[in-house]
């Protein structure tokens, strides 16, 4: 399959993207995955970006020493080298992939049209949430695509101490700005990080919005 490689910066971490091609896929390519049989049964789009998503994963393992495939979990997770923490993300034709010694959680997300924003809204934010996104300085299609990306990069992150399926409700909106999105975690996220903030940061890369976690901030 062919692919480009690209990193990028984001909150001090290098984000690792990868542009693939799926119409060059081919399914011997997977060979080059120590589980490739675990994907015998996927379709054809899946397991493109499935290789593409590894692709990056080792670029991102390279800066940290490592060479290994990020092999997969019976929770279809990546599985990391002990000690360090990653996340990948897909959509459409591009794969990211970071690593961190913290935990840390990368999402991309095509910026909704006008229509989809409208249709989605009250599925996505409530009616708070919904005034923080339009008193932003941003459109609101991408106010809400990042509200979405957002949580993902969080539920990614952190899904190892969370309740099961949190839902939307368990990370409420309360800042927007032209770099940074902050979500407040609730108990239903996870008691340990109830009321706690996670800022989350964010850049446009054509039509798509990166978001990264790399931390929380103090509870209050």
């Amino acid at each position: 399959m062919q692919t480009t490689h690209s990193p990028l910066i984001l909150a001090h971490h290098t984000v690792h993207c990868v542009t693939f091609e799926p119409d060059t896929f081919h399914e011997h390519d997977l060979l080059w995955l120590p589980h490739h049989a675990q994907l015998a049964h996927a379709g054809r789009k899946r397991k493109a970006e499935h290789l593409a998503g590894r692709i990056a994963a080792v670029y991102a393992l390279r800066e940290q020493g490592h060479k290994n495939v990020p092999g997969m979990g019976e929770q279809r997770q990546p599985l990391w080298p002990e000690g360090l923490s990653g996340s990948i993300s897909h959509c459409a034709t591009r794969a990211l992939a970071v690593v961190s010694h913290q935990p840390v959680g990368v999402d991309i997300e095509e910026i909704m049209t006008p229509q989809t924003a409208g249709e989605l809204c009250s599925s996505f934010v409530d009616n708070e949430e919904e005034r923080v996104l339009r008193s932003s300085a941003l459109p609101f299609p991408l106010a809400l695509t990042l509200a979405f990306s957002a949580r993902e990069s969080v539920f990614k992150a952190l899904s190892q101490w969370a309740l099961p399926l949190p839902g939307f409700a368990s990370a409420k909106v309360t800042a927007l700005t032209t770099t940074q999105l902050t979500l407040r975690l609730s108990p239903l996220f996870s008691p340990n990080f109830a009321y706690h903030e996670a800022n989350v940061y964010w850049k446009q890369h054509q039509d798509t919005v990166i978001t990264l976690f790399p931390h929380l901030a103090s509870g209050s």
